[in-house]
């Protein structure tokens, strides 16, 4: 199927993100909104990122204007009827994804593609509500959707298999990366990154560490280029929270952590104050748990058959600018991430993940 045009619900950060990549790969977009000032920003957002990347000489000015023309705005979802793809990226709740879903199957054509944006809910409990849930599957963008390249395209348990191509296909269409998953809470990505934030937090819970000295401390145990507590303030306490509780499915070690929870619902950003480095004789301890708390989550997806190993350690690199995961695994070796993941296991009641006897050739 070729996908000429695409649908998108939801103009706010991560719908007009994805509206704005989009449209600048040659596709024409329409992105719907119930709320007209919000349209109204999103186009906005367009512009003003197509005419930064002209002053940067990144795309040329008759370029930025072609992209900006294949933009249209509209209020009602009616305006989906005649796309080839719909793609959903409204407030990550599974009762409000529901409702949109209900109502866009009497909508979209029988031959459109309905994909969901969400992050960490399962594909296949959406497509439920979806009357041909063959055609629905999992496009999960990045923040921020219109430079980030990784793009998780998730198979759904009805997803049919021409439907995951021609999204694969339009994934690279449009200039970015398809991270091929099977259906699980937090796909391949969010998986470990939201065990890893939330690890963070629970050292400040245990008093063994200050913000700042958790973030100095991951940019060495992990390769990162920032730390958890850096980033999350970008991407909201709030959102980060929600991912997490999205989790809870998977057991008490994805459960969040207090401190999490107090700056989440209060949508409070994280102090990093520079001089609060804490005590140095910590470091060792916030290196093993951080890398634990990352190496768990990994391990049980290749246990469960979410992602390949390459395919895993792409996404932390090219979302994330993690060091790739299972290769610093197979370097640090059996005996050193065994060490790591057994007291998390012990901890939470959890079976030592399968792939454990595998690291050290984890890439093969």
């Amino acid at each position: 199927m070729s996908i000429e045009s695409v649908g998108i619900l939801g103009a706010g950060t991560m719908g007009s993100g994805i509206a704005i990549a989009t449209a600048q790969a040659g596709i024409a977009v329409t992105l719907v909104d119930s709320a007209a000032p919000q349209v109204d920003k999103a186009l906005a957002s367009a512009r003003g990122f197509y005419d930064r990347a002209v002053e940067k000489k990144r795309l040329s000015a008759e370029a930025a204007e072609q992209a900006l023309g294949r933009l249209t705005g509209a209020n009602d979802i009616e305006a989906f009827a005649d796309c080839d793809l719909v793609i959903e990226a409204v407030f990550e709740d599974f009762d409000l994804k529901a409702k949109v879903f209900d109502s866009l199957s009497d909508v979209v054509s029988e031959a459109a593609i309905v994909a969901t944006n969400t992050s960490c809910l399962r594909v296949s409990d959406l497509a439920r509500h979806m009357r041909r849930p063959e055609r629905f599957l999992g496009l999960h963008y990045f923040s921020p959707a219109q430079i980030n390249p990784l793009v998780e395209v998730v198979k759904g348990e009805g997803t049919s298999s021409a439907v995951f191509a021609d999204a694969e296909a339009f994934v690279r269409a449009t200039a970015k990366l398809p991270l091929a998953c099977r259906d699980s809470w937090g796909f391949a990505v969010n998986r470990f990154f939201c065990p890893y934030t939330n690890e963070a937090s629970r050292l400040i819970d245990e008093g063994l560490a200050t913000t700042a000295q958790v973030d100095r401390v991951a940019k060495t145990a992990l390769g990162v280029a920032a730390g958890p507590f850096f980033v999350q303030n970008i991407i909201k306490p709030r959102i980060n929270l929600h991912a997490i509780r999205n989790l809870a499915p998977l057991g008490s070690f994805y459960l969040p952590a207090k401190f999490l929870i107090a700056h989440g619902e209060a949508d409070r950003p994280f102090e990093i104050a520079e001089d609060a480095t804490g005590k140095s004789e910590n470091d060792g301890v916030v290196q093993d748990r951080l890398r634990g708390a990352t190496f768990l989550p990994i391990l049980q997806e290749l246990d469960e058959g979410v992602a390949t190993t390459a395919d895993i350690d792409m996404g932390a690199e090219q979302a994330l600018r993690f060091t790739p995961p299972c290769k610093l695994m197979d370097q640090l070796g059996r005996a050193e991430v065994e060490r790591l993941v057994v007291p998390l296991c012990s901890a939470h009641g959890l079976k030592l993940p399968a792939n454990l006897e595998k690291v050290g050739s984890l890439r093969g």
